[in-house]
């Protein structure tokens, strides 16, 4: 564990979620846990909160609190699906998004990758992994979009 990630994390953020992303992150706070077998960033913490997981293959799979946090930055507006509201609720209690109630979906979005999902007002309400590009999000009407890792609860 270390206690002055910022370079590390910054570069992790802006590779996965675009350039410029990683402006959104605070300053400081951040806590990286490494794993003692690989040495590896394992989990990254912001003021003893789970801000996200870093998967063994690189990819960080952000937390509720950790996706709140990057959607102040525009450009991680390209990592988010905008539902309707009609299924908001189902989304916080942790169900998949369906092709039918996306409204919007970012530029950036290729299946497996991290997403964040967001009402009409841009509020996180659930983050979870692509099963689609976010151009085909829109286009069909059948299916799964994003299969929701977590909700924000009701």
């Amino acid at each position: 564990m270390t206690e002055k990630p910022g370079r590390e994390l910054a570069l992790m953020t802006d590779y996965l979620f675009g350039r410029g992303v990683s402006r959104a992150l605070p300053p400081s706070g951040f806590r990286l846990f490494y794993s003692r077998r690989s040495g590896r960033v394992k989990l990254i913490h912001h003021e003893g909160k789970l801000f996200a997981t870093v998967k063994p293959n690189g990819a960080i799979a952000l937390s509720i609190y950790g996706a709140t946090i990057l959607s102040k930055s525009p450009r991680f507006k390209e990592n988010c699906v905008q539902i309707s509201d009609d299924v908001t609720q189902f989304v916080r209690g942790g169900r998949s998004v369906f092709n039918k109630f996306v409204v919007a979906a970012g530029r950036n979005i290729y299946p497996k990758s991290e997403v964040a999902v967001v009402d009409s007002r841009g509020r996180v309400v659930g983050v979870g992994m692509a099963v689609l590009n976010g151009r085909h999000m829109t286009q069909f009407k059948t299916g799964v979009a994003v299969k929701v890792r977590a909700g924000l609860g009701k």
